[in-house]
């Protein structure tokens, strides 16, 4: 069965390395969300400003197409995409009924750590106070969401992923 999987948490969290890690394990490909974005959007993050809702709105729409246009099309997909609010990840779960969310999810500090370290086009370190102050984790009641910590290497996120059995 083909499946939509939205691999969300805030930047630096590993969501780009662990799609391509896990694409092949799942045979789906691997969309990076951050590929999606408009120029506006892209422009504004180089320039320090964090993103507004109105600004994700066109961004979260184009993700929910791509991945229900390839479900539709019988390919799993998996795409990065932060999906930061509960309004964004039902904005994305909308006309997608079978998509999955994966939540990696981490702590502040261990985050900086690795964003401090990286050179991303548009996503300076600054900007991570911002996504965590955006970040509403999902609750309970979000049956569709699985969770697991990046306190831990690639192979074992990777791990977790795949034996949770979600596709």
């Amino acid at each position: 069965m083909a499946r939509f999987i939205i691999l969300m948490g805030v930047s630096g969290s590993g969501k780009t390395v662990i799609g391509k890690a896990l694409a092949p394990k799942l045979n789906a490909e691997f969309i990076d969300g951050d590929n999606l974005h408009s120029q506006r959007n892209v422009d504004k993050m180089a320039a320090g400003i964090p993103l507004t809702d109105e600004d994700r709105l066109d961004w979260l729409n184009l993700i929910a197409k791509v991945g229900h246009d390839h479900a539709a099309h019988g390919t799993t997909c998996i795409i990065a995409c932060s999906a930061l609010k509960k309004k964004y990840r039902d904005n994305l779960r909308s006309n997608n009924p079978t998509m999955k969310f994966i939540y990696l999810k981490g702590s502040y500090d261990l985050i900086y750590s690795r964003i401090a370290k990286r050179s991303h086009q548009y996503m300076p370190a600054s900007l991570l106070k911002s996504q965590f102050d955006t970040l509403e984790e999902p609750q309970n009641d979000e049956h569709d969401v699985f969770v697991v910590s990046i306190d831990q290497e690639i192979s074992g996120i990777v791990s977790d992923v795949v034996n949770a059995g979600l596709v």
